[in-house]
């Protein structure tokens, strides 16, 4: 097993806490040796807080301030152990370990001995998180690659893997280790592993314009066990084969979707179903462009037909299909601007009403006597 000797003080971004809770858990030498009614130290900027650690060895400060520069110490049997500083987050949570040296046990790793051929593991405490925002979501992978020898080790295959398909804008967050690096969809961690825990926080964007989406991933090593912790957005729903149980839980005014499976090995297929995100629907700009398709056809078969005097009426039949394609244009472009959001919906229900109008005039005149009258502009576009 690993030294948690390594884990020691530094901090982790996790989503199973209220926002700006700090969680710090005191141990002696191994996870199992938990350290209760332990004095815990929070330094919040200039202001000093102190809570006792449980039965779990876990001491809890709740409602830290946002943005706050934050310490945490202890002392345990004369040997003074503190944390990384870090900052207080404005959502989700931190926790981190204070370890303690048991003094019957010898070192458990040796870091810096060579590296060993060896395999690592995607921990129990990694966790994939879905928000969904409009027409799209935001997918976050938080893994924690565990390596349980007591020497560096290299895996037999490099540990990369490619996202799903349609993944836009992959980064890797801050927090995450330095051998960590996204290339397009590509996301690779350069090995050896040291003993312990290796963290890599991946973010990208799926698009989902129809109000659902699918995450298809592959992962190059063990994943312990799945976890998936979506956020709501209206009626936002989860589904998934290897999903064996979820349910909603409510935190800070919000609800989020909080869904565990079992283990899924290297390298075998991860599918997850995420329906009810926000998008608009597709049905106004199908039937609008159907309309303007079937304008265009007419428009076309119209002009077509046999007209009169080809010598007086073809100057004019010319400048009316000249007007006809601009209004074809006006009427694509005020479609446009209603699906990107830009428009106001009365001014776009009397604009576009004025330019089928105008259509229904124009074709009328190319139909009847070339000859006759122009129809009255009621585009207010110059002729």
């Amino acid at each position: 097993m690993p030294d948690p000797k390594q884990m020691s003080g530094i901090p982790r971004p996790v989503t199973d806490l209220p926002d700006r809770s700090i969680s710090v858990r005191v141990i002696r030498g191994e996870l199992s040796n938990n350290i209760p009614n332990q004095p815990v130290q929070l330094r919040v900027g200039d202001k000093v807080l102190t809570a006792k650690t449980d039965e779990a060895g876990r001491a809890q400060f709740d409602n830290v301030t946002s943005g706050a520069t934050v310490k945490a110490s202890t002392d345990v049997a004369g040997e003074h152990l503190e944390s990384q500083e870090f900052q207080a987050p404005p959502r989700g949570g931190i926790r981190l370990m204070l370890v303690a040296t048991d003094p019957s046990k010898p070192p458990a790793t040796q870091p810096d001995a060579p590296a060993v051929k060896g395999d690592v593991v995607i921990g129990a405490e990694s966790r994939i998180v879905v928000e969904p925002i409009e027409e799209a979501a935001q997918v976050f992978y938080l893994l924690d690659i565990a390596n349980n020898a007591r020497v560096p080790v290299t895996p037999p295959a490099p540990f990369e893997f490619d996202l799903p398909a349609g993944a836009l804008g992959a980064t890797i967050m801050e927090g995450s280790s330095p051998n960590a690096a996204a290339a397009g969809a590509h996301i690779s961690v350069q090995g050896p592993f040291a003993p312990g825990h290796t963290y890599v926080q991946a973010a990208y964007q799926m698009p989902a314009a129809t109000g659902s989406l699918t995450i298809a991933q592959r992962f190059p090593a063990l994943l312990e066990q799945l976890a998936v912790v979506v956020k709501k957005s209206g009626n936002t729903t989860l589904s998934s084969a290897q999903v064996k149980e979820q349910r909603e839980l409510p935190a800070q005014g919000e609800v989020f979707i909080a869904a565990t499976g079992g283990p899924i090995a290297a390298g075998q297929p991860l599918q997850l179903e995420v329906g009810g995100i926000p998008h608009h629907s597709r049905t106004p700009r199908i039937i609008a462009l159907g309309l303007a398709g079937l304008i265009v056809a007419i428009g076309i078969w119209m002009s077509g037909r046999p007209g009169g005097d080809a010598s007086g009426s073809a100057g004019e039949r010319k400048r009316l299909m000249a007007r006809r394609d601009r209004l074809f244009n006006d009427l694509v472009r005020l479609e446009r601007e209603r699906r990107s959001g830009r428009g106001d919906e009365r001014r776009y229900a009397a604009r576009r009403e004025e330019i089928l109008a105008a259509l229904e005039q124009i074709y009328s005149a190319l139909d009847g006597d070339d000859t006759g009258p122009e129809p009255a502009d009621r585009t207010g576009l110059a002729a």
